[in-house]
C-alpha cells in the first residue's frame, strides 16, 4: 500500500488564524487608514487577546510584511500577460493595469507603492515578490526603441502620478484614468524624439 502522508494539522490551524488575522487586518485598515492598524482591535475581532497575535506576528510590522507580501502576489498574478502586437498598446497596457490595480483598494496601493508607515520596509523576501515586474516595463520599452535609462523611472512616476490623483480628487471615477492613453503617448513620442537627437543636445544630469 501507498503511503499516505500525515497531515500537519496543527501547521494548517496555525495557517488558517495567520489568514485571518490578514483578513482582519486589511479589512481594518481600509477602514480607518493604513496608518491605524490597532493590535488591540486586530486582537478582538479574531477573537484572542492582543499579546497572543505575537504567536504568530512578532511585530505590527511583521503584519504589514506579509499584508505586503499578499498585495505583491495579488500584483504579479494579475499583470497582464500576453503582449499586444503593437509594442506602444503594450506601455499603455501596462499603466491601464497598473492605476487601475491601484484605484481598486487605495489601502494596498500606499502599503505596496508608498511610504506611509514609519519605520516599514518590506523585508527582502516579501519585496523579490515583485522585483520582475520592472524588469518586464524595461523589456516592453526596448520593444518601443526606448533604452534610455532614465525611462522605467520617468514611466512610472506617470503612472503613480496619475493614480495619485485618482485616488485624492476622483475615487471610484475615472478623471485621471482616461488620461492614460495620452499620457503614454506623450511619453512615447518625448522618448522616441529624445533618442534621436545628438548627444550633445541632450540634457546634462
Amino acid at each position: 500500500m501507498l503511503d499516505i502522508p500525515k497531515r500537519d494539522r496543527r501547521a494548517e490551524r496555525r495557517a488558517a488564524t495567520r489568514a485571518e488575522i490578514l483578513d482582519a487586518a486589511w479589512a481594518q485598515v481600509r477602514a480607518n487608514g493604513l496608518a491605524a492598524l490597532s493590535l488591540r482591535d486586530l486582537a478582538r475581532t479574531v477573537g484572542m487577546q492582543a499579546p497572543s497575535l505575537y504567536s504568530y506576528f512578532d511585530s505590527k510590522h511583521a503584519i504589514y510584511d506579509a499584508m505586503y507580501a499578499q498585495g505583491a502576489r495579488q500584483f504579479v498574478e494579475a499583470e497582464p500577460s500576453d503582449q499586444p502586437g503593437d509594442p506602444l498598446e503594450g506601455l499603455k497596457q501596462l499603466v491601464r493595469f497598473y492605476v487601475g490595480f491601484c484605484a481598486a483598494d487605495a489601502a494596498r496601493y500606499l502599503l505596496l507603492f508608498q511610504r506611509t508607515i514609519p519605520g516599514f520596509e518590506p523585508s527582502a523576501e516579501s519585496f523579490a515578490i515583485s522585483e520582475g515586474s520592472l524588469e518586464r516595463v524595461g523589456q516592453r520599452m526596448a520593444a518601443c526603441g526606448i533604452t534610455d535609462p532614465d525611462a522605467v523611472d520617468l514611466f512610472t512616476a506617470i503612472g503613480t502620478g496619475l493614480t495619485d490623483q485618482q485616488l485624492s480628487n476622483d475615487p471610484g471615477g475615472d478623471r485621471w484614468i482616461r488620461l492614460i492613453d495620452d499620457a503614454v503617448e506623450m511619453f512615447h513620442d518625448y522618448m522616441t524624439k529624445k533618442a534621436k537627437q545628438p548627444p550633445a543636445r541632450r540634457r546634462a544630469r
